[in-house]
């Protein structure tokens, strides 16, 4: 009985916060600092803190719900929505089976950390193999395009390498340490009431 209420709370609070994942994701902005294309946005925030409270598969699942609700607004032919659930899980996975193992603050650091490397690893290697050729193809924009979005703000970007390594990937490691450090002030004030403990 007592893992059927977990559960039932633990998906619960998934649809909760895939649904808050979603609006803050519609609730993105660029930066003066980054190309026109990379907007910010704090929507993997919600499948952090589940990935901390229930465990990775949350996170995961968050996520995975979040996107399945873009694909509704979608401009990118899905392209985009299967970019952003594979680096949300690439970020929240690991951090969620890392602090699962521990739970203290030092952990909560260490896992955010190692999220945060792994969301900017896998960034690299989906973006050149996935997003890139495939939105290019799909939105009719050529890679010249957006490297000339780049040179707005880094002029020495000229190939797509580049776009990735200096201009998406600096991105993609701050908006994971700032997604961290949101969760690492709000995590232990809430994290009660979301395992019903308060």
């Amino acid at each position: 009985m007592k893992q059927k209420t977990f559960n039932t709370r633990m998906l619960v609070s998934c649809a909760v916060g895939a649904a808050i994942s979603f609006v803050l994701m519609l609730l993105d902005f660029s930066l003066p600092i980054a190309p026109a294309f990379i907007k910010l946005d704090l929507s993997d925030l919600p499948a952090l803190i589940l990935a901390f409270s229930f465990g990775p598969f949350a996170g995961l699942l968050t996520e995975l719900v979040k996107n399945l609700l873009h694909l509704l607004v979608t401009t990118t032919a899905g392209v985009g929505e299967l970019s952003n659930f594979l680096l949300g899980c690439a970020f929240v996975v690991p951090a969620g089976l890392i602090y699962q193992r521990k739970k203290t603050r030092k952990m909560a650091l260490l896992a955010m950390l190692a999220g945060t490397v792994c969301y900017s690893l896998v960034g690299i290697f989906s973006n050149y193999f996935i997003m890139f050729p495939f939105y290019t193809k799909v939105s009719g924009i050529p890679m010249e395009a957006i490297i000339g979005m780049c040179q707005k703000v880094l002029p020495f970007v000229d190939n797509q390498w580049k776009v990735i390594l200096l201009s998406v990937t600096p991105f993609n490691i701050l908006k994971g340490l700032l997604v961290s450090l949101v969760t690492f002030l709000i995590y232990k004030r809430i994290s009660p009431l979301l395992r019903g403990r308060a």
